[in-house]
């Protein structure tokens, strides 16, 4: 008979597995979507590694946030990323992980949930300070696609918006593309990802300035200007020619050589993938399309001047008077000038062509909210909310109409119902602070 005892008839209490980063000296580089830098260094500590402010040879990871691209403000790589490559070169073992590769590692799956989440575009405009104009522009570039599409709303994956929002603002700040192009290569080999932000730059950096072809050759859309005459034969891509950008000016030299060195513009019967340019003219109006002048509208509206934006909208309405989100577009123009009957009057149209436009029965909402019709906005939240019940958006905005009215134990059910949906939304911390001061006021009550 065997001598040798089982551990449980010993009775001796096995040692717990080691923490997850026990060992790991860990930097952390570009802006974290789900947490500070600051807590990130508390929850490494928590879980047995050691959080270091730079990246050396005694460095085991470092950790990229997902809130946009690790690129300075001069557009190169990040520092931290720099010497983090050059540290692997050299042999280190130090490896690189995305953020939310660091989360999954840690066992944080709300917070890796969090990293992951999908924002509708009124929801990234409170989050990221995107316009909702703007981000609807990027989405008909084809810079950003919905993740999914709830009738006519759209939800975008918010790493690849925040992504797209730097990569603007290095270009609006004067960096050159090519540098932002060489930094974004040179993260392949870590991040095989990078070959969709390098398309955004390429449709970013040629958005800025929109040339339109008539009979005579090419057009600037803003300026009018005339930019060259060439033969009605050749035929462009129709996600490429047509823009220029404003950081790479073409100057003395024809848009034709600009593109053939990119091997755009070809015959007319070489590719089955190319089209002809649109046959519009900028010095008669008359011949645009609703397309055109609801286009040229968006632009309006992204640059800031509703007012003129007013005025496109409007003839695209009257070329197209059955389209609803022109009649949304209009609505948000009229209420940025203030005329918030005018806006009212434009969402009801919206709505009576598509009845299950929930981001216009939204605005209408809000625009009844702040004309202190409060059953009207109810009712507008709550058509919206019949068709999409998890719509986070309605659900804040009826909260708030509820809480103002009186009605606080429904607009706590909403409250929490939000954050259910929702815990790292644009509005959570709102909701959170609303939720304290209603338990505090309620235990002050008892």
């Amino acid at each position: 008979m065997s001598d040798a005892l089982d551990n449980d008839d010993l009775d001796i209490p096995l040692p717990d597995s080691s923490p997850c980063l026990q060992g790991e000296r860990v930097a952390f580089t570009g802006t974290l979507a789900s947490m500070t830098h600051a807590q990130a260094h508390d929850l490494t500590a928590e879980h047995g590694g050691e959080a270091v402010a730079h990246v050396s040879r005694h460095t085991t990871m470092l950790v990229v946030g997902e809130e946009g691209w690790p690129l300075e403000d001069d557009g190169q790589a990040s520092i931290k990323l720099q010497q983090a490559v050059e540290q692997i070169n050299q042999g280190t073992p130090l490896r690189i992980l995305r953020e939310s590769e660091w989360l999954q590692l840690l066992g944080l799956e709300q917070r890796d949930r969090d990293v992951q989440r999908v924002f509708t575009p009124a929801m990234l405009q409170q989050k990221l300070g995107i316009p909702v104009t703007l981000v609807r522009r990027w989405e008909r570039l084809g810079l950003i696609q919905p993740v999914q599409r709830v009738f006519r709303l759209p939800y975008f994956d918010f790493q690849e918006v925040a992504g797209v929002r730097r990569l603007q603002e290095m270009l609006t700040s004067g960096i050159p593309r090519d540098r932002i192009e060489a930094s974004l290569s040179s993260l392949l080999d870590h991040f095989p990802s990078i070959d969709r932000p390098l398309a955004q730059l390429e449709i970013l950096s040629r958005d800025s300035r929109v040339l339109y072809r008539d009979a005579a050759g090419l057009v600037e859309a803003r300026t009018g200007q005339r930019l060259f005459d060439f033969d009605s034969g050749n035929s462009v891509r129709c996600d490429t020619l047509a823009r220029l950008s404003e950081s790479e000016p073409v100057k003395g030299e024809s848009v034709a050589a600009y593109e053939l060195s990119s091997g755009e513009v070809t015959g007319a019967d070489e590719r089955p993938d190319t089209i002809r340019m649109p046959q519009i003219s900028l010095a008669d109006p008359d011949r645009w399309t609703a397309e055109d002048w609801f286009d040229q509208g968006c632009r309006q509206l992204v640059d800031g001047d509703a007012v003129s934006a007013i005025e496109s909208l409007r003839m695209a309405a009257v070329e197209c008077p059955d389209d609803p989100e022109i009649h949304f577009y209009l609505a948000s123009a009229l209420f940025q000038t203030g005329n918030s009957a005018g806006a009212l009057e434009r969402y009801h149209m919206a709505v009576e062509l598509d009845h299950e436009y929930i981001e216009a029965w939204t605005q209408l909402g809000c625009v009844r909210h702040l004309q202190g019709d409060l059953d009207g906005a109810l009712a507008a939240f709550d058509i919206a909310l019949t068709s999409h019940t998890d719509f986070a958006e309605a659900i804040y905005h009826k909260s708030q109409v509820l809480a103002e009215a009186g009605r606080l134990a429904e607009a706590v059910a909403l409250w929490q119902r939000y954050l259910d949906l929702n815990s790292a939304g644009p509005w959570a911390d709102d909701v959170r602070t609303q939720l304290a001061e209603h338990a505090e006021m309620t235990a002050a009550q008892s």
